[in-house]
């Protein structure tokens, strides 16, 4: 993954005129690593199962990397202004899941990854591939790599396909997931 210390801050946020969308992607993308973050915690405060707790833990560290980077990026003051609700919203992302088992959790991780896939695809493909837009876009292009491993192994981990109960929540973590992000490009 590219450095950010070798971009540039100020480079990259003056790509901003150049690509409106920009601002709001990178606030979201923090927005969601925070997210992404109080996921693992919510789900390590209540599970018991080691492979479950050795899964989150793996994942927490590298989404805690992912928002180094974003930290990075996105200046505090262009940061959303909803960062306790996506805190709680995570939070409880992970948590609720753990206390019904490691089938939920791994269904949620699933639904939250597929969901950062695309997210993190449209915002690849509207970057040049080189200059300071492709050294952007090599950071968002690891973040998304690992966004997949993630989901891969939350996929490979589900014992049985998941049940109608288990595809609800997984659905509406979906539409949570999408809300979550239009907000955070605004706010």
């Amino acid at each position: 993954m590219a450095a950010v210390s070798s971009i540039g801050v100020e480079e990259i946020l003056a790509l901003a005129p150049k690509v409106p969308e920009l601002l709001g992607d990178l606030r979201s993308d923090h927005a969601g690593e925070v997210g992404a973050v109080m996921i693992y915690r919510g789900v390590l405060a209540v599970a018991r199962d080691p492979d479950l707790r050795r899964f989150a833990a793996q994942h927490l560290a590298t989404e805690q990397g992912h928002l180094a980077l974003m930290e990075m990026l996105v200046p505090v003051s262009q940061r959303s202004r909803l960062l306790p609700a996506w805190k709680i919203a995570g939070f409880l992302t992970g948590f609720l899941p753990a206390l019904m088992g490691s089938r939920v959790v791994y269904a949620t991780i699933e639904a939250v990854e597929s969901f950062v896939d695309r997210h993190y695809e449209e915002q690849i493909l509207k970057l040049a591939p080189t200059g300071t837009a492709g050294a952007l876009r090599s950071i968002l292009v690891g973040c998304r790599q690992d966004e997949l491993h993630h989901r891969d192994e939350a996929r490979a981990a589900q014992c049985k396909p998941a049940g109608w109960v288990v595809r609800l929540w997984s659905a509406m973590v979906g539409f949570g997931s999408r809300s979550a992000v239009a907000a955070a490009r605004r706010i």
